[in-house]
Order: structure tokens, then C-alpha cells, then sequence
């Protein structure tokens, strides 16, 4: 396997994390598994795995570390119903190569010690090929060193963190929008073509706010600008008032947001109830039908740029589109959203990678097949490319905004 010379920094919390994970071979967490379940072998002592480790003549064994029941399972059990109608058509249809794909699922809560146990198991029982739509910024980042180390591919995490991409490395891949580019083209294009003059931030007080933040501040810097105001708040918070008076009287006419859906809800109700009515921009991380259809209105107007919007099967769809909508609402009782449409197409991704790989599969074939895809147009008409030493696989975004309580696309295509 080759690599980049790159190092990786490590913090205190990440190289605790990796030590954890080296010591947690006995751990394991809550699993979900399609097809012969999960392997009982004890833990693997080396650190280096075989390159076919997860490849047998009949399956290839894949893996994720979600949140199925903690505060973001809306993202991780939509994504995870979404890869598994993709995976399960695969099988239907005589699989990869003539091999079944198992699927084994670890329920983290959106818990870094949960995280570190479940990838620990995924890893070393389960030896998995490799992994898929692992969920969260501080939970990727808490088993990715260890991970990488194992030899272990980090396939389309649900997360937008720069860390999923930078510094560049062979087993990383990204298929979303990353936060800090999203959050630089919404400030250039709110400044540029909407005419705002005071932009402001309010974030999370985590790796994932800090982001926000940088992102906005140095767009700002280079157009020669800057904020006019800034909050932080605990990801627990749940009192805004102060926050919305500063905001306010600080002047601001644009609040780029470093928030989840339940604090950005918080945010955008606070707001209503003190007539701060103001541009408030998101992303990613905060854009989810629970924000737009909140009873008192609050999410109308609010925007997020995101690299897929959100479908409606009354929308004037694609034939395809509407019948895998009704396809999955059949399977899971509910309409998908887009963590169901990131999953699927996550799960599209690595059937391609592994049909182009052939039937001789090891990680060097995989990687350089995913490599390959530089013409990939998903169900829902977004575009993906990668190549070598180019692993993004989205450099644009789409701005989407509430409107009577769904969202509705503005623009597309968009960048700094």
C-alpha cells in the first residue's frame, strides 16, 4: 500500500484515542449485520493487516461506525438504511465478482468511547476490507490514525471535516461537501451577490465550529473584510438569549452558522421570538427536514449550502428517482431524505470501485478503481470525480433555503 510521506499531528485526545483502540481487541459495540453475521475470531495481534483482509472467494466484508439511537441518528440510521437498499440490491443480483457484500454495523451513539470499541471491533474481529459512511467529525477522527495504520480505507465519511481529505492520504475519500469550503462559498456569495455587509458567526465551541469559523474568517481576509461580531456556545447549550443580543447589537446582517439541526432549531426560534430577522446560513451539518418544518416557522428563510438538496417525491423528479423513492419507502416506512440519498450513493460508489477492481481484489486494485471514477453522474444528477492524489470528490455547492416548509433549491454550482 502506498502512501503519502505526509505526518499526521497528533493531539493528546487522538493519540489517547489510538492507544484505546490498540487495547479494546475484547470490546463491541451493538451490531447490525446483512448476511452470515459477524466473525467471532479473537483480535488480530499485528498492526499491519493482510492487503485482502475482508475479501473471502464468496464475500467482502464492509463496516461503519454510526450513530443509531444517539442526538445525530437521523443522519446515521438514513444513511445506513440508504447503503443497505444499495448493498442489498447488489446482493439480489449476484453481488461483486461473484462475492455477497456483508454489511456489519456498529451503533456508536455519537460516543467517542463507543467509537473507538466499535471501530476496534470492525477492525480486528470483523477484519473488514474497509469501512464506509463512519459518522461524526470527533468520532472519525478518534479512530482514523489507528485505522489508517491497520491499512483500513476510510470510504465517504458523514462528515464534512477537513480532516476527512487534508493531509492527503491513499485510504481517504470523501463524497460531501467539506464545511470549511461550503461555509467560504457562502460568505462570497451572500457578500458579493446578495449584498451583505456585516457578516457575523455563531458556533459550536467544538473541532467542527472552529471550522466554521476559520473558514468564514479567512474568505473574509481575503476580500479584504472581516466579522463584525462572533459567538461560541457548548454543544449542549440550550439558552440563546444572549447570544441573539450580541449578535444583534453587534450589527449583523448575515450569521454564518457552525451548528447542528438541535441548535441551529434553538438558534432560529430564539431569533423569531426577538424579531432578530437576519440571513442565517448552514450547512451540511444543519440542513434536515426537522429545520424546515419546525410549527412556528422559524426555518423559513433559513439557508444551507450543501452538495445534494433535499428531494420531494411531488417534485417534478426523474421516472428513477421517484421509483427509488417509493422503492425505499416500501422497505423503511418513510420517505428518504438526504442522509438516505448519501447513503445510497456512498454504497454505489464502492460497488463501482469494487467492479472495476475485477475479480482479483485487493486494497492497491480497490484504491486505484476508485481512482478511476472520473465520470460518475449518482441517481439524484450530482457529479463525483476523484483521481490520483485527488480523493474530494466534490468541489461545488448548492444553495438551498426554506421555503413554506420544505427546501427549495436557489443555485447550484457554486465555489470560492
Amino acid at each position: 500500500m502506498k502512501c503519502t510521506d505526509k505526518k499526521f499531528p497528533v493531539s493528546p485526545v487522538l493519540a489517547l484515542a489510538a492507544v484505546l483502540l490498540a487495547g479494546l481487541s475484547g470490546c463491541s459495540g451493538e451490531t447490525e449485520t446483512a448476511g452470515t453475521g459477524s466473525d467471532s475470531s479473537p483480535a488480530a495481534e499485528t498492526s499491519t493487516l493482510p492487503p485482502t483482509q475482508g475479501v473471502t472467494d464468496t464475500e467482502i466484508a464492509l463496516g461503519s461506525h454510526t450513530d443509531l439511537s444517539g442526538p445525530v441518528a437521523i443522519w446515521g440510521v438514513g444513511s445506513i438504511n440508504g447503503a443497505r437498499m444499495r448493498f442489498d440490491e447488489a446482493n439480489a443480483e449476484g453481488g461483486v465478482h461473484g462475492r455477497q457484500i456483508r454489511f456489519i454495523v456498529e451503533d456508536t451513539q455519537y460516543q467517542i468511547p463507543r467509537a473507538i470499541q466499535a471501530a476496534n471491533k470492525l477492525i480486528n474481529r470483523d477484519r473488514i476490507f474497509a469501512m464506509v459512511l463512519g459518522l461524526g467529525t470527533p468520532t472519525n477522527n478518534a479512530v482514523l490514525t489507528q485505522q489508517l495504520k491497520a491499512g483500513v480505507p476510510n470510504m465517504f465519511p458523514l462528515t464534512g471535516s477537513r480532516s476527512m481529505v487534508e493531509p492527503y492520504h491513499d485510504l481517504k475519500f470523501a463524497q460531501r461537501g467539506i464545511y470549511y469550503d461550503e461555509i467560504r462559498a457562502g460568505v462570497k456569495y451572500f457578500l458579493e451577490e446578495v449584498g451583505k455587509e456585516k457578516p457575523c458567526v455563531i458556533y459550536q465551541d467544538t473541532d467542527y465550529g472552529q471550522e466554521i469559523l476559520e473558514g468564514a474568517e479567512d474568505q473574509l481576509r481575503a476580500m479584504g473584510r472581516e466579522l463584525v461580531g462572533v459567538s461560541a456556545h457548548k454543544p449542549t447549550e440550550s439558552e440563546f438569549t444572549a447570544s441573539i443580543i450580541r449578535l444583534r447589537n453587534a450589527g449583523c446582517d448575515v450569521v454564518f452558522m457552525g451548528t447542528i439541526h438541535r441548535d441551529t432549531i434553538l438558534i432560529l426560534e430564539t431569533a423569531r421570538k426577538m424579531d432578530f430577522n437576519v440571513a442565517f446560513v448552514g450547512n451540511n451539518a444543519a440542513y434536515g427536514q426537522v429545520v424546515a418544518q419546525q410549527e412556528s416557522g422559524s426555518g423559513e428563510g433559513y439557508h444551507a449550502f450543501v452538495h445534494m438538496a433535499r428531494l420531494y417525491r411531488d417534485d417534478d423528479l426523474p421516472a428513477p428517482v421517484i421509483d427509488w423513492i417509493d422503492r425505499y419507502q416500501s422497505i423503511y416506512g418513510e420517505e428518504p431524505g438526504v442522509p438516505a440519498m448519501e447513503g445510497y450513493r456512498a454504497a454505489d460508489l464502492v460497488i463501482e470501485g469494487l467492479e472495476r477492481a475485477g475479480r482479483e481484489l485487493t486494497r492497491d486494485s480497490f484504491i486505484s478503481a476508485v481512482e478511476s471514477v472520473t465520470d460518475y453522474t449518482d441517481l439524484f444528477g450530482y457529479r463525483i470525480q476523484f483521481g490520483p492524489g485527488d480523493h474530494k470528490g466534490v468541489s461545488e455547492s448548492v444553495l438551498s433555503v426554506v421555503d413554506g416548509g420544505r427546501w427549495k433549491t436557489l443555485a447550484t454550482a457554486i465555489s470560492y
